[in-house]
């Protein structure tokens, strides 16, 4: 496959960006090649600058889950731009998608629209810090919340410890309130308790989407909650990945545990840079201007973004069928790469939830970041090169969910399948 001018525009946008990206995972340096540059997309595929097609399971890491270039969101953007681009002020269209978001949880009564996932959660934070009046907080290793200093961690020497800033830039003292444990053990979250009385909430990922595709424990949620309610803090789910994509109700419909604060992104916006936190009235009330927790933005509640979002989510719930023929899409896929890897002796784990999929070149059952980390990446990037070369866009990382739209259809996953397991057979 020819990609010489996706090489030309790599080496001319590294004059100008960066690393030549906008986001450090597109340089596709976990994998070894030069990233490829998109010139266009319409439902399951995307085209790049050379005109090669790819059938895409990144759907823009989750938010298309009707696709690329989608009809109705295209209208409903464009129908938007016909009465200007951004205001600065209230529009009904932010009433109208936040009621439709509230309107499918019990323990959500009002929502805030920000930007971008990494502004959600780090405004929920500070919303359980204002509540609590407490200061630390429990992340787990592995799960990603975005760019902001405090989530920025590593573990230090411990099991389960204060944490260390993994990124140039972040002052140690940004971390300090920051404990790690470990994803699915429950005993290291009731040592951070006992290590501290002065944690304000626990954020996770229930269905962790940033160390590769490791849903939680029913049973790790359960005791996460009664932790959290047994210690006056607040549980956090992150469901910037997983919101609107595992279930209409994200990880709450799946395993029908309510967290106090919830996080949403990428759906919500049906590719628009749209992100969210929501509450009970109670919590929400000392956010500004109601309360004394300030968070502001500029462009939060955009009213081409909201348009696109509403139409998107309306769809789902006007449809949530659609969630079951795409996990039974995801489990075609899923299933049949994992029987072609044991068919040629490949140590191969898979997973799906809803429209979301993940697999790890391992011999292992995968259940938190440390076996995650025991996975083969080397074979990873051997077979990521292997599927692009032959048509098929994965995710340019060992540690990154997959997606399934409604544009993707059976033949695409047993062709999937197929130029998978020729490479199989090739190793």
């Amino acid at each position: 496959m020819n990609t010489q001018k996706s090489s030309q525009e790599f080496k001319q946008a590294k004059q100008v960006i960066p690393g030549g990206v906008n986001s450090p995972v597109r340089a596709f340096k976990s994998v070894g090649t030069t990233p490829i540059f998109i010139a266009s997309a319409n439902g399951a595929y995307i085209q790049d600058v050379d005109g090669n097609k790819y059938i895409d399971y990144v759907q823009s890491w989750g938010p298309l889950i009707f696709g690329h270039s989608d009809e109705l969101s295209i209208q409903a953007a464009s129908s938007a731009l016909n009465n200007g681009l951004s205001f600065g002020a209230p529009t009904t269209i932010e009433t109208n998608l936040a009621s439709q978001i509230v309107s499918l949880f019990d323990n959500i009564d009002k929502i805030r629209f920000v930007n971008s996932g990494t502004e959600a959660v780090m405004s929920a934070i500070r919303l359980a810090r204002g509540y609590t009046n407490k200061n630390n907080i429990i992340k787990f290793e592995g799960c990603y919340h975005g760019h902001s200093d405090c989530l920025l961690v590593e573990a230090g020497s411990g099991a389960v410890t204060f944490g260390n800033p993994s990124s140039s830039g972040v002052p140690k003292s940004f971390t300090d309130h920051t404990m790690l444990a470990h994803y699915n053990d429950i005993a290291s979250v009731e040592k951070c308790f006992e290590n501290s009385d002065d944690i304000a909430c626990i954020i996770i990922e229930p269905i962790a989407g940033n160390m590769g595709f490791i849903p939680a424990d029913k049973e790790f949620l359960s005791g996460l909650k009664k932790l959290c309610e047994k210690n006056g803090a607040l549980l956090i789910f992150d469901e910037v990945m997983s919101g609107f994509r595992a279930d209409l109700r994200g990880a709450t419909g799946v395993y029908g545990i309510e967290p106090d604060i919830v996080t949403f992104g990428k759906v919500i916006g049906g590719g628009m840079p749209v992100g969210a936190f929501a509450s009970t009235n109670e919590i929400m009330a000392v956010l500004s201007p109601d309360g004394s927790v300030y968070q502001a933005g500029t462009l939060s509640g955009n009213p081409v973004a909201m348009s696109v979002g509403e139409s998107v989510i309306s769809r789902l719930i006007q449809n949530p069928d659609i969630y079951k023929d795409l996990e039974v899409k995801a489990k075609r896929l899923t299933t049949g790469l994992k029987e072609q890897a044991s068919k040629y002796n490949v140590p191969f784990q898979s997973n799906a939830i809803g429209s979301m999929f993940g697999f790890f070149f391992n011999k292992n059952q995968v259940k938190n970041f440390e076996d995650a980390k025991n996975s083969d990446t080397k074979l990873f990037a051997k077979f990521h090169k292997h599927m692009l070369d032959n048509g098929i866009y994965l995710a340019c990382s060992a540690y990154e969910s997959g997606f399934i739209s409604t544009a993707i259809t059976n033949e695409m996953i047993d062709k999937t399948i197929m130029i998978a397991s020729d490479f199989f057979k090739s190793i």
